[in-house]
């Protein structure tokens, strides 16, 4: 199979934005990725795309992949919409890279928006809530931020997680994130702060919970065949994994790992042909302060039980030996279902690119993002590593 590369990516502001719709948004977002292109980047260059939603409130459930694309000049280009939960466009850059890697296109657009700020606080609910197992999770009342804080306390109990490392999730995203200007809740937080906050579903607090958000993120991917014709610098996607599980929770094993994570993750590295200490930075899924951790385990960064004292040792902090969510994450920059995978290789991208501003890592050169959907039906792992062999 060919190679593929990622040459371009951006994202609009994530936040609420009454005066926005799920098109403005993504036009947004593709005019910034398309922008990105350090060759640059025509619309009549792309074969295909795959767009990323849920489909939140329920507006344009049916062809809202076609919809957007055809709102940003891209008429008659195939798309195809992609809904895996909050994994939609991390598995939309995985269709991307098959149709690449497969010979059937050069150039793919990858992308995912979501609006969620429109709709009460019951219907989105409501919306965040089908993503769980209907019967016996979403439909006897259980929240997802309900199945979050069971997997914290069992994990609490197993391993002996304290509230303080939550919170220290929160702290070290919140800090980054302040230095994220499309971030939603762009401001730091004191480990005070978030060990006070008010419980959402004991133990987790506000400030474990990611915000819910308007959004869009758009990735270019292209194939060795022509990625000279956009960049110098090229991005190749070394790893690409995934896997799927029991979409409710209460059917899985265990409460202290996420199986499809662990799967992604291995299918990942493999393809890559190299382990997680070959990470320089890392953009994981945390939707609530406990799944960071919980990523921390599942993608090889410690060992089984020992994500507190990963955090509390400051290893997977901004200046750390491995820093995670430098975008500040779910929990900072935000979470509009549809595009956060997306919006991860948007940060993999200006990190690999060297225009991350104030968050940029010296001389980084491999990192990975980590999407997942629900409480784990669905996970994609993707690696990228800056290619110096290629010719430009």
């Amino acid at each position: 199979m060919r190679d593929a590369y990622l040459v371009g990516a951006g994202q609009s502001e994530y936040g609420a934005f009454p005066e926005e719709s799920y098109r403005s948004l993504f036009r947004t977002a593709f005019e910034a990725a398309s922008a990105s292109v350090p060759r640059g980047l025509e619309t009549s260059d792309i074969d295909e795309a795959f767009v990323g939603t849920l489909g939140v409130g329920g507006r344009q459930l049916g062809l809202s992949g076609p919809a957007v694309t055809e709102h940003v000049g891209l008429d008659g280009v195939p798309c195809t919409r992609v809904e895996n939960a909050c994994a939609a466009s991390g598995f939309a850059v995985r269709q991307a890279v098959q149709a690449v890697k497969s010979g059937m296109a050069d150039v793919v657009l990858a992308g995912g928006f979501e609006v969620m700020s429109d709709t009460s606080s019951d219907a989105t609910k409501y919306w965040l809530g089908v993503s769980g197992e209907t019967e016996w999770e979403r439909l006897s009342g259980t929240t997802f931020s309900g199945v979050y804080a069971q997997m914290a306390s069992v994990h609490m109990e197993k391993y002996g997680t304290t509230r303080e490392q939550l919170s220290r999730v929160a702290v070290k995203n919140h800090a980054n994130g302040a230095k994220n200007p499309h971030a939603q809740l762009g401001f730091e937080c004191s480990l005070e702060d978030a060990r006070s906050a008010p419980v959402v579903a004991d133990p987790l607090n506000l400030y474990h919970c990611c915000p819910t958000s308007d959004g869009a993120a758009c990735a270019v991917i292209v194939s060795e065949d022509v990625v000279a014709e956009y960049t110098a610098d090229p991005i190749r996607i070394a790893g690409v994994g995934a896997g799927s599980d029991s979409v409710g929770l209460f059917q899985r094993d265990s409460y202290t790992g996420v199986p499809a994570s662990q799967r992604a993750a291995e299918t990942a590295y493999e393809m890559a042909g190299i382990g997680p200490d070959d990470l320089d930075f890392a953009e994981v899924h945390d939707c609530f302060a406990i799944a960071e951790l919980l990523a921390y385990e599942d993608l090889g960064f410690c060992e089984r039980g020992e994500a507190g004292q990963l955090i509390d040792a400051g290893t997977t902090e901004l200046g750390g030996d491995l820093p995670v969510n430098t975008s500040g994450g779910l929990k900072s920059k935000g979470h509009p279902i549809g595009a956060t995978g997306a919006g991860q290789v948007v940060e993999a991208f200006k990190q690999l690119s060297g225009t991350a501003g104030e968050r940029q890592l010296e001389s980084p050169e491999r990192g990975l993002t980590h999407n997942v959907g629900g409480s784990g039906g669905a996970a994609v792992v993707h690696v990228f590593e800056k290619d110096r062999e290629v010719s430009a």
